[in-house]
């Protein structure tokens, strides 16, 4: 029986040009003047903000014997400098401390937020805007302006030279931002969601572990890594609340470089690498859902 052959449809398929090795040739993408010169300032600005950066590699890497030279480069690199500052100071306790301090501020705010988020955003009580209002109100206070009484508060409760002491003031000035971003996704996710869920046999915790809560992760992680850099750049309290070197966060350490008649700028600038070394790391991990965090909503 003769195989019967169905003849191709004339004009309906235009195949794709390909070269002599039958692969298929790509077209050429023009570039606009205007991709052109918005990539350039693009650039020109990320050098702008990534030169200081480099400065401070570059200073770090220098000898003590090189550092009023007016070249821009070193003679040669001066690796040792890390060592040194690492062995001669503080530095290992101090880092320690901002890692314990900014994780366990952020994790405070984070038990505490989530719930009262969540709560305003649902219930509809009575006085809910002036909740927020005071929330709002509470985000203007400078920790400056706060010294003196927290001073004497944790002074009187035997709190100072504590590591608690930073992260229960650290979690307090940035408990209000994570409030506030936090109730905006939760007011933002459908309601009818958790009632399915509920009617599917889970509680109202359950419905928020499982349902609501993995919807606003980009709302949860935008507020961890704002309340860890805060915590994490934090000088003021650090300062006054800890006296004792081996207590004190990282900026505090990094500013014992800084003395009364002399600055010991390639240790200081050495200090200063390695404590942005982790913020950039974990930004590095988290940065997409920041950004989808910042975006969400702008687009409805």
């Amino acid at each position: 029986m003769a195989q019967q052959t169905i003849p191709a449809a004339v004009g309906t398929h235009r195949s794709a040009p390909t070269d002599g090795s039958g692969r298929p040739v790509r077209p050429r993408r023009t570039l606009r003047p205007r991709t052109v010169v918005v990539a350039a300032v693009a650039w020109l600005i990320a050098a702008v903000f990534l030169l200081p950066y480099l400065q401070m590699v570059i200073t770090a890497l220098r000898p003590a014997s090189e550092l009023r030279d007016a070249t821009y480069l070193p003679d040669h690199f001066a690796w040792s400098n890390f060592v040194d500052v690492w062995r001669e100071s503080n530095l290992g306790s101090n880092l320690r401390v901002t890692l314990l301090v900014a994780g366990g501020s952020t994790l405070l705010v984070l038990l505490v937020a989530i719930p009262a988020a969540y709560y305003t955003a649902r219930v509809k009580y009575r006085g809910r805007r002036v909740f927020l209002l005071l929330v709002l109100v509470t985000q203007m206070f400078q920790p400056t302006s706060l010294l003196v009484g927290l001073y004497r508060e944790f002074y009187q409760l035997g709190m100072l030279n504590s590591v608690w002491t930073l992260v229960l003031c650290n979690a307090a000035f940035n408990l209000a931002f994570a409030i506030w971003i936090l109730t905006a996704y939760f007011s933002a996710i459908p309601v009818q969601l958790e009632e399915a869920a509920m009617i599917d046999g889970l509680g109202r915790g359950g419905a928020l572990l499982r349902v609501t809560l993995p919807l606003a992760m980009p709302g949860v992680v935008t507020a961890v890594i704002f309340t860890f850099i805060a915590a994490w750049n934090e000088f003021v309290m650090g300062l006054t609340l800890s006296t004792v070197p081996e207590s004190q966060p990282l900026t505090v350490g990094i500013n014992s470089f800084i003395g009364n008649y002399t600055v010991q700028w390639n240790y200081l600038f050495a200090a200063s690498v390695i404590a942005i070394v982790p913020v950039v790391v974990l930004f590095a991990f988290i940065e997409r859902h920041v950004v989808s965090g910042l975006t969400a909503g702008s687009v409805k």
